[in-house]
């Protein structure tokens, strides 16, 4: 079975590190990924029923110019909705165009990180050279408005929708800074943002953060091993904010730290588990390991740190994670859309599962403000209130 499963987060408050040019990184819109193959056998849906329904539309709706395509798309985007999982969706031809550029890591948007809550979200950060960036837009700014639609209390998927845009085209945003709102207009561009950063910093100490895990997550991550363990004394891996992705870069990651044994399982609605085991590639196995996670780590990363943590090689601190313990298969259609469907649930290697609870940190630590967090893009390395990440390197040597 080809095991690039990526877990997506769904609806999700808390910083995602969205791309938005727009676009988000979103698993919490962005799946935990497994090719269709095939289809298992009908259902008990009255077919019969729904079929007359559209010919009853097609046949004596008042107005005879009906958008058949819009209608096919809506049919099934309800029959999905009906099931009522916040994780299973429907992506038209475009939006699963748009979804596919995501698994790749690109992205038509502004360039920058957010926060989200019940308030406006707030940004935490720009990417250099980000229309966002060249705009001087900067940590700590809320985003009120996207032209008139209010973003108070606005989910990421929701705010992907409207920042994001084709190439070359204009989105005003409406922002609040110290009590001042002002409107910028912004030219999307398209914007290719690696997974995975790192820095040496403290005494030694090997920082890395995974934003997402994507396509190219392992062999970024494997680099930013091989380039920063020489003289290294210790790991912070950084999973804040990361959504999830693809389950195969899971692996990959867990098989970095530890030698042997599983790295979690997956079971279907008939109670068939699928076993994963630790790779060959084992980079750093003994090296002192503390990971970073907080309420907006999601699916595939939470495998990671809850498979490191069950295996008794890493302290995690930080916040309770988000909780989502299950999995996505996409299903593309013939039209050009795409079921995205939970289809297994993911366990940890002790036979636990973390859906709707979360992993509990072993050290828990809160930050007083979302901008607080080092920001190893910037080009300072200045982390002095990065309460959680101080509270990391107080466990490694040095």
């Amino acid at each position: 079975m080809n095991r690039r499963a990526a877990l997506r987060g769904g609806a999700i408050l808390g910083v995602l590190f969205v791309v938005f040019a727009a676009g988000v990184y979103v698993d919490q819109a962005f799946p935990d990924y497994v090719p269709y193959f095939g289809h298992r056998s009908v259902s008990n849906v009255d077919l019969a029923e729904l079929q007359q329904a559209i010919r009853v539309v097609q046949a004596d709706y008042v107005d005879g110019s009906i958008n058949t395509a819009k209608l096919s798309h809506g049919t099934v985007q309800g029959l999905i909705a009906a099931l009522g999982d916040p994780f299973s969706s429907y992506y038209d031809p475009d939006q699963y165009k748009k979804l596919k550029q995501r698994y790749a890591g690109l992205y038509s948007g502004v360039g920058v990180t957010l926060a989200f809550s019940r308030d406006y979200p707030v940004i935490t950060g720009t990417l250099a050279g980000s229309p966002a960036a060249k705009a001087g837009l900067q940590a700590g700014d809320q985003i009120v408005k996207v032209g008139d639609k209010d973003l108070k209390g606005i989910t990421s998927d929701q705010a992907t929708s409207l920042i994001q845009g084709p190439d070359g085209t204009k989105v005003v945003l409406e922002i609040s800074r110290a009590g001042r709102n002002f409107s910028v207009t912004l030219m999307r561009a398209e914007i290719h943002v690696p997974s995975v950063r790192s820095a040496v910093i403290a005494n030694h100490i090997l920082y890395v953060r995974i934003y997402q895990f994507e396509t190219n997550t392992s062999t970024e991550f494997a680099s930013a091993l091989t380039n920063g363990l020489p003289g290294a004394a210790g790991i912070v891996l950084d999973l804040r904010g990361d959504p999830g992705g693809f389950v195969s870069a899971a692996d990959d990651v867990i098989t970095q730290f530890v030698s042997s044994g599983e790295t979690f399982e997956l079971r279907d609605r008939s109670g068939k588990v699928e076993r994963h085991d630790v790779g060959s590639k084992h980079a750093a196995p003994s090296l002192p390991l503390v990971v970073l996670v907080d309420a907006n780590s999601a699916s595939s990363a939470e495998i990671v740190a809850g498979s490191l943590q069950a295996h008794g090689r890493a302290k995690l601190v930080g916040t309770t994670t988000f909780g989502k313990g299950s999995v996505q298969r996409d299903f593309e259609l013939t039209g050009g859309g795409d079921i995205h469907l939970t289809v297994q649930r993911w366990y940890l290697p002790n036979g636990q599962t973390i859906d709707k609870k979360g992993l509990v940190p072993d050290v828990a630590v809160a930050l007083a403000n979302p901008t607080d967090a080092f920001d190893v893009v910037g080009q300072s390395q200045d982390y002095a209130k990065d309460a959680q990440l101080k509270a990391a390197l107080a466990l490694l040597p040095g």
